[in-house]
């Protein structure tokens, strides 16, 4: 079944409560009968399971002996819905993928809302629904969280904070520390498509083909990379803002090593790299939410790309550069026509407001 088709299957199924009220008001946020009506409606109802039913101000639970790993991020896009998705959706898949990015199988979230006052429940409900469908997609559970509303116009609708733990992989061994001089540089699919999907909706573009953001979980096939793969597997890196170009000049910069990257190989949607040429933006800087970099040993890369490429979020994967000790601290690009450039740290935020 299509993601598409899984989410509206999951909005018949999960019908709006009828609620005596259709905004969010600041008594919502007082701690009392309204705040209690407002989370008893929709977050504990929708997301119930053992732990979260609970209420308790935390979740207490048992895990396995072994290496933990633990993240957090705040949510702060506008617009909160986006053509691929919403807040809630990206919140959980976000904080997902950090861990994923540390090797390690997300098991518990908290969620921490904090709602501007005059939200309509509707849009409440479809970001609560974002949170459920992707918390299911990638086995992750909502155990406790917290809500907070403030005034009219201090919010922008809706922020959102993800905190989550997760269990590492016993085969992980995932660092900086490790990268090395030929090391080959992999990403798991076309770049750019998030931040160009919100900016087509900020503001208000119209392209000849729709663009959808890529905010997608990363976990899934990340533990089966590491399952394959081990230790072979160096450093990865989800390429969120800032997008590849920032992430690869932080890695030079980190490891003191030079990169070398193919234009040619890296993959982009013609529609999305089309888009990025009207507006004059370089795919290599624009934000990404359902991709990763991963830098593997030379001997393995080709099998960790085949391994990607038979994936559902790796189908596009590509190789698209190699480590080097030479030009130390610098990301070389090697263009489609031969020549060649530096591609430099990205001053300022080309796109703000965009995770």
């Amino acid at each position: 079944m299509m993601v598409s088709e899984q989410k509206i299957k999951m909005q018949l199924q999960c019908p709006m409560p009828k609620l005596d009220f259709d905004i969010i008001t600041l008594g919502h946020g007082s701690g009392g009968l309204l705040t209690n009506r407002l989370l008893d409606s929709g977050v504990f109802d929708l997301l119930k399971n053992d732990l979260l039913d609970k209420r308790h101000d935390g979740a207490i639970f048992d895990v396995s002996a072994g290496k933990m790993a633990f993240s957090t991020d705040s949510y702060v896009i506008s617009p909160i819905f986006f053509p691929g998705g919403n807040i809630g959706e990206l919140a959980v898949n976000g904080t997902v993928n950090d861990l994923a990015m540390c090797g390690a199988q997300a098991q518990y979230l908290s969620l921490g809302f904090i709602l501007e006052e005059g939200l309509t429940m509707r849009e409440f409900w479809d970001v609560l629904l974002g949170i459920k469908f992707a918390a299911e997609q990638t086995g992750v559970q909502i155990v406790t969280g917290d809500t907070k509303v403030v005034e009219r116009g201090k919010g922008d609708k809706i922020f959102i904070n993800t905190s989550g733990i997760g269990m590492v992989h016993p085969r992980a061994d995932i660092s900086k520390a490790r990268v090395q001089p030929g090391d080959k540089i992999l990403i798991s699919g076309p770049v750019a498509s998030h931040g160009i999907a919100i900016l087509s909706v900020r503001q208000g573009l119209e392209f000849e083909t729709s663009i959808v953001s890529d905010t997608a979980p990363l976990n899934h096939t990340v533990m089966g990379m590491l399952d394959l793969f081990g230790d072979r597997i160096h450093l990865l890196h989800d390429p969120t803002r800032g997008g590849v170009a920032t992430v690869l000049n932080e890695l030079a910069r980190d490891v003191r090593l030079g990169i070398d990257l193919q234009e040619r190989s890296i993959p982009v949607l013609e529609e999305v790299s089309g888009a990025c040429e009207l507006l004059g933006l370089d795919p290599l800087y624009v934000a990404n939410e359902g991709i990763f970099i991963a830098v593997v040993a030379a001997e393995a890369a080709d099998s960790v790309l085949e391994y990607l490429q038979s994936t559902p979020q790796g189908n596009s994967a590509a190789m698209i550069g190699t480590v080097t000790d030479e030009h130390p601290r610098q990301v070389l690009l090697h263009s489609k026509i031969g020549g060649k450039r530096v591609v430099n740290m990205p001053v300022g935020e080309q796109l703000p407001r965009i995770c």
